[in-house]
């Protein structure tokens, strides 16, 4: 087994450790926040209290999609946790929509926290090692303080794949020098008991064969929520929300046409390379990584073309649609 392939095989059943600090950070504050961030995403952060999390999407007005955002309600402020490439755009669409009469703050914090993520079926033993036992049986997005090593750092339960593991987010200190000092302790730290680093061609390849969408692939003003599968980030009994009326109606009246799927192909294709069945278009690929001799991809594919197991054409590349972990493709009951 190569090295690759040990890093790969280690995200899920050792403990594998991604520098996540590139992702952006962005602190809502004051009195308003829950109810800013209610009516602006399609999570009910008015249910949350602190220690407690959720993923959410922001979308636009007609409900295409802006980003997957994973948000930590604290003390007294919401941390969201966003996609690298929507950190300024994200900042900026949110500050646009803060009223005269809202009490709400905005800070971009993204660099003076860094942050990792440990993944994997023996992460769970780091944190037992580290005596963060009462953590490990919270609900999922649950967060907490801990002092690791004499490092100030909150730990959140699960992983931006979806794979067993969890968010270490490094509390900042008083200069750039100091946050570095500390960023590099907890990483060896982590390295110390095991944990194998993940570079980013593995991350991509993971984020791939999970499912995870990604801004300016999967997450486009092409696409609605629904089709990306993001039933799990939708409440559908809270009020009004940005984008809340076209979601609605799509789920009322089952008007989702196109699925996002995983496609496990013959060679490496271009993104945004047409799939077919017969020689009919039936969706387009939107991303494609190759590790070894297998490579994946991810694509958009209407729904009366088929899912799991349908035979596709890329091209003069085949392919076969297979399940992808983070997605759904089903109404609520």
């Amino acid at each position: 087994m190569n090295n690759l392939q040990t890093t790969l095989q280690a995200a899920k059943t050792g403990a594998a450790l991604y520098d996540s600090s590139d992702w952006g950070k962005i602190l809502v504050g004051d009195r308003d926040r829950l109810r800013f961030l209610h009516n602006q995403s399609t999570a009910d952060f008015e249910k949350r209290q602190a220690g407690e999390g959720c993923d959410t999407v922001f979308v636009t007005s007609t409900a295409r999609t802006i980003d997957l955002v994973t948000g930590l309600v604290l003390d007294d402020e919401v941390l969201l946790i966003v996609s690298p490439n929507r950190r300024e755009y994200l900042f900026n669409w949110l500050d646009k929509y803060i009223f005269f009469a809202d009490r709400v703050t905005l800070k971009d914090v993204t660099d003076s926290l860094a942050s990792f993520t440990l993944m994997g079926a023996e992460s769970r033993s780091i944190l037992e090692r580290w005596g963060c036992r009462n953590l490990i049986h919270s609900p999922h997005d649950s967060h907490q303080l801990y002092h690791i090593d004499g490092i100030e750092v909150r730990i959140a339960i699960g992983t931006e794949l979806g794979l067993p593991g969890y968010r270490l987010i490094v509390v900042g200190g008083a200069s750039p020098e100091e946050n570095r000092s500390k960023s590099a302790a907890l990483h060896q730290s982590l390295t110390n008991l095991g944990a194998v680093k993940l570079d980013e061609d593995a991350w991509e390849y993971l984020r791939i064969a999970q499912g995870r969408p990604k801004p300016d692939a999967e997450l486009t003003e092409d696409y609605n929520p629904l089709e990306v599968g993001l039933w799990q980030t939708i409440s559908f009994t809270k009020g009004c929300y940005i984008g809340q009326e076209t979601i609605a109606r799509l789920n009322t009246y089952k008007g989702v046409k196109q699925y996002l799927w995983g496609v496990k192909l013959s060679g490496v294709v271009a993104v945004g390379t047409a799939i077919t069945v017969d020689g009919d278009k039936v969706g387009v690929l939107t991303s494609c990584q190759e590790i070894g001799e297998e490579i994946l991809g991810l694509g958009y594919v209407r729904s009366k073309a088929g899912g799991v197991g349908l035979k596709v054409m890329l091209g003069d590349i085949e392919g076969e649609i297979i399940n992808i972990p983070f997605v759904r493709h089903e109404y609520p009951v």
